[in-house]
């Protein structure tokens, strides 16, 4: 069984910065992408970030130049540098990634817990 373990979320003001952390642990195989999606109230999960394996990124529109995402694949993380937040970008931010399960030699789609993000004056 493969876990994600989110952290860094709290409570910022506009303008300030975050860094969200996501280690995975237990029966990896190998990881293929990884990412970071956020859900607000009342609003569907949206896909944030992403990187690929071999390191190409991909982002939503909205944080474009403000969100950098990063993995260290010796470390099974991934990151999720937060600068000039916005009200807007308040959510509960989740990992993802996408495992090869090393007992299983299953491909799986797996999730962390979630992490609160709270941009407010």
């Amino acid at each position: 069984q493969v876990q994600l373990v989110e952290s860094g979320g709290g409570l910022v003001q506009p303008g300030g910065s975050l860094r969200l952390s996501c280690a995975a642990s237990g029966s990896i195989f190998s990881i293929y992408g990884m990412g970071w999606y956020r859900q607000a109230p009342g609003k569907q999960r949206e896909l944030v970030a992403a990187i690929t394996s071999g390191g190409s990124t991909n982002y939503a529109d909205s944080v474009k130049g403000r969100f950098t995402i990063s993995r260290d694949s010796a470390k099974n993380t991934v990151y999720l540098q937060m600068n000039s937040l916005k009200p807007e970008d308040t959510a509960v931010y989740y990992c993802n990634a996408d495992v090869r399960d090393s007992r299983s030699r299953r491909r799986v789609d797996c999730w962390g817990q979630g992490t609160q993000v709270t941009v407010s004056s």
